[in-house]
């Protein structure tokens, strides 16, 4: 089974003591290639010093919302002189963690969609990708990326919306990145949307070390744990983990342009 893993924070403090053993795991495993997400500016060089140690891990640089606090206007224009500096680079593969996530109230929504449709436009403007995180805010940034046109869309990270919902995003020419979350029994709405997804709008992900899947509660999220988190999915979705696992592989690299 050979698997990508669109959606992780491998340069966390997290996987300090065990980074490189993990990665081989993984790969032992099937994991082949793994994207790296930035959400705030302090983290970007980590980011990007990761991903060149290693010629399968890929980069992604943005302004997560979770961390609106911490984030000011000029640190857009210092991510357009990243994203400058590195055009072209193999290993630069999309804009993002970036989004609206409406769930934690101390979060300005005005100032929120500010950041998120600047970024937006970096996209666009650098052809790139984007990574979304999108908490209660799907009718806002749907509506956003129908103002922002993306030519090469990109990821709803920790897709738990409904299917109609799922359809506005295959539109505009996103895939839907399912990881942990539909593994827990209790994520009844999600289980029943997911047997109605096609596989051409799917992806895998583990948001590691974070959204560890039902079978590894309480333990820290890993690259490692993909192969079981495609098995649960796939028997939710109805489908051979195989078909999932090729076409999972098969979109992620059409996005991405591997």
């Amino acid at each position: 089974m050979r698997l990508i893993d669109t959606h992780t924070h491998l340069d966390f403090p997290d996987f300090d003591a065990d980074r490189q053993a993990l990665l081989g795991n993984a790969r032992a495993h099937g994991v082949e290639r793994m994207v790296v997400l930035g959400v705030y500016r302090d983290n970007w060089q980590r980011v990007w010093d990761l991903v060149c140690s290693d010629p399968q891990l890929y980069a992604a640089f943005g302004l997560h919302p979770v961390y609106l606090e911490e984030h000011t206007p000029a640190q857009v224009a210092e991510l357009g002189d990243w994203l400058t500096r590195l055009r072209g680079e193999r290993q630069l593969c999309a804009v993002g963690e970036i989004g609206l996530d409406y769930f934690l109230p101390e979060l300005d929504p005005q100032r929120q969609q500010a950041l998120f449709e600047a970024q937006l436009q970096l996209a666009a403007d650098f052809n790139l990708p984007a990574l979304l995180h999108v908490r209660r805010s799907h009718a806002q940034v749907i509506a956003t990326l129908k103002r922002i046109k993306l030519a090469r869309g990109g990821i709803i990270h920790a897709f738990a919306g409904s299917f109609e919902q799922a359809r506005e995003y295959q539109k505009l020419g996103f895939k839907l990145g399912l990881g942990g979350a539909a593994t827990w029994p209790q994520a009844l709405r999600l289980r029943k949307v997911l047997p109605r997804l096609p596989l051409d709008w799917v992806v895998l992900e583990t948001d590691s070390p974070d959204m560890a899947p039902a079978m590894f509660a309480g333990l820290r999220n890993s690259p490692e744990h993909l192969p079981a988190i495609a098995e649960a999915l796939a028997e939710v979705m109805g489908v051979d983990v195989e078909v999932l696992a090729q076409a999972s592989t098969r979109n992620a690299c059409a996005l991405f342009g591997w």
